[in-house]
Order: structure tokens, then sequence, then C-alpha cells
């Protein structure tokens, strides 16, 4: 009898615990501190810990922008800038299709890319700038060398494409 109970008893044990052990990690509705909840097109949630994650990447290719509100695209920053310097002079700032711009002040090379809806350009000399839109202008965002598009800007001043059109 004893061997009947044991049996039934370990029986009863694997029944609920095995599906406990292949079940999914239960996922915060709302995100739990230290999480990011991604929520697919068919409704369903997925939590990730925000420590396992390296970076997130968004291939322009694929995302696509539904929203009619949406930020300027890549294209929007192509051409001639009129932007100022921070003491009330204006330069020019060229953003070319592949990828490399230029400064009329000292004239100076750089790279730049669309990130996040802004245009960033890395100067050869180390300095970087940022022209984002706000609210319905652009504005151009210094940073000297060492400072990152994170860090508070040298200067903003308004930014304006004199070229609307791919040079």
């Amino acid at each position: 009898m004893r061997k009947i109970l044991s049996a039934a008893t370990l029986a009863a044990i694997l029944l609920f615990t095995i599906p406990a052990i292949y079940a999914a990690p239960p996922v915060a509705s709302k995100g739990a501190p230290g999480t990011i909840v991604i929520v697919f097109k068919d409704g369903h949630r997925q939590s990730f810990n925000l420590a396992d994650i390296e970076r997130v990447e968004f291939p322009t290719s694929e995302v696509a922008v539904t929203s009619s509100t949406a930020g300027p695209s890549r294209g929007h920053f192509l051409g001639k800038w009129e932007v100022g310097d921070g003491a009330g002079n204006n330069f020019s700032i060229t953003l070319q299709e592949d990828g490399n711009a230029m400064r009329s002040i000292g004239d100076v090379h750089g790279k730049w890319a669309y990130v996040n809806g802004e245009a960033q350009i890395t100067w050869d000399d180390g300095a970087e700038d940022a022209i984002r839109k706000v609210g319905s202008r652009y504005q151009k965002f210094a940073y000297t060398a060492g400072k990152s598009f994170t860090d508070i800007p040298a200067n903003v001043t308004n930014a304006r494409n004199t070229t609307p059109k791919p040079i």
C-alpha cells in the first residue's frame, strides 16, 4: 500500500511540476523596472531584461513608419544647410547621400548618419553637430570635441535647408 501511495504522490508531483518547468517566464504587462516590453502586431507581448541587451538595431530598409506625424526621413537632411555658429554668424553644412559632410568654417570634412530622426555629424576635427527637428523648425546642436550627442550642447542655433532637394 505504501508503494502505491508513494507512486501516486510522485506522479502527482511530476504532473504539476513538469509543465511549470517548460512554461515561459512571466511577462510584465506594463514592464517591470529594468525591462523592455515588445508588443507584436498580433497583440502578444514579450519582455526582455535590459541587462541582457547589448543594443537595439533598426535597419532603415526594414522599419515601416506608419504614423503620418512621423519625424523627418533621411532624405529631409540631404543638401546644404545654413546654420549658426553660436556667436551670431552663419556658416553652411552640406550633407551628401553617400554619408559625407562638409563644413564651410575651416573647410572641414566629416561623416553623417541618420540616427533616431536626426542628422548626426562627426567632424574630422573631433567636433560633432546634430540637426534636429524641433517643433516645426530645425535646429543645429553643436558639441565640442570629446562630447557626445547626449551631452549638453555648446550652442543651439536655427538650421535651414537652403536646397530642399538633394544636391
